[in-house]
C-alpha cells in the first residue's frame, strides 16, 4: 500500500454553493502524529464551524488504524466518506482534515458527503505516493587504510552505505540499492575475499511510487 511522502503536509480548496472546504492532506505514522495534525488545523482556521477529519496508519505486527469523524456535521455525511475516500486511493500513513465554513446554503445529506469525499479526493490527486520496501542490511568492518577505495567499489556497482562508523577500525552498514545488488559477493570480491560481510537486520526505505 503506498503511503504519503515522510513530512507532505498540502492544501487545497473546494467552493460548493458558496461553502468553502479546505482539506489539508499530510503525512502522519502514527495516531499520535495523526491528531497533532488535526489539532494544528483547528489552530489554523480557529473560526471555522467544522474540522472533519479521516486518518489510515500503519503499524507493525497490527491491523491498520482508521479513524474519522463528523466534527458536528449530521452523522455519517463527513468522516467516513473521507475515509472511504482514503481507502479508495489505496492510501496510508495518511491523514485527512477538511475545514469547513459554511456559506449559508444547505447542502444536504448528499451535497455533504459529494463535497467532503471530492475535498480529499482533490488533495490526493495532487500529492505523491512513496512505496515502502524493505531491505537487508550487512556491516563490514575494514582497516583505514581500505576504507575509502572499498567504499567507491561498492557504490559503484549499487551499494548504498547506510552508515559509516570510525574508531579503531571502519564499520560500514550497507544494502543493495535499488538495482539489487549482491553485497556480500561485492564485498568478497572488493576486499579480495578476506573480509565478510555479515547481516546487520533490515532497514525500511521509501522509493517514489
Amino acid at each position: 500500500m503506498p503511503w504519503l511522502p515522510r513530512g507532505y503536509r498540502a492544501e487545497s480548496e473546494l467552493e460548493v454553493k458558496r461553502s468553502r472546504f479546505i482539506a489539508t492532506l499530510a503525512r502522519a505514522d502514527s495516531e499520535e502524529a495523526a491528531r497533532d495534525v488535526i489539532a494544528s488545523v483547528r489552530g489554523a482556521y480557529p473560526d471555522a464551524r467544522h474540522h472533519c477529519t479521516a486518518f489510515v496508519v500503519e503499524v507493525p505486527g497490527a491491523q491498520p488504524i482508521e479513524r474519522s469523524s463528523d466534527d458536528g456535521e449530521p452523522a455519517g455525511t463527513a468522516g467516513m466518506p473521507m475515509l472511504e475516500t482514503l481507502r479508495g486511493a489505496g492510501v496510508s500513513q495518511a491523514v485527512a482534515v477538511v475545514t469547513r465554513y459554511f456559506g449559508g446554503v444547505l447542502l444536504g445529506t448528499g451535497g455533504l458527503v459529494r463535497a467532503y469525499s471530492d475535498a480529499v479526493a482533490a488533495a490526493l490527486a495532487a500529492a505523491p505516493r512513496v512505496e515502502p520496501v524493505s531491505r537487508a542490511l550487512f556491516a563490514v568492518t575494514l582497516d583505514h587504510a581500505d576504507a575509502g577505495r572499498v567504499q567507491g567499489e561498492l557504490m559503484n556497482h549499487g551499494v548504498d552505505v547506510v552508515d559509516a562508523e570510525y574508531g579503531a577500525r571502519v564499520r560500514l552498514t550497507l544494502a543493495a540499492s535499488g538495482e539489487g545488488a549482491d553485497v556480500p559477493g561485492l564485498v568478497a570480491q572488493a576486499t579480495q575475499g578476506r573480509t565478510p560481510a555479515v547481516p546487520a537486520g533490515s532497514q525500511v526505505v521509501e522509493v517514489s511510487a
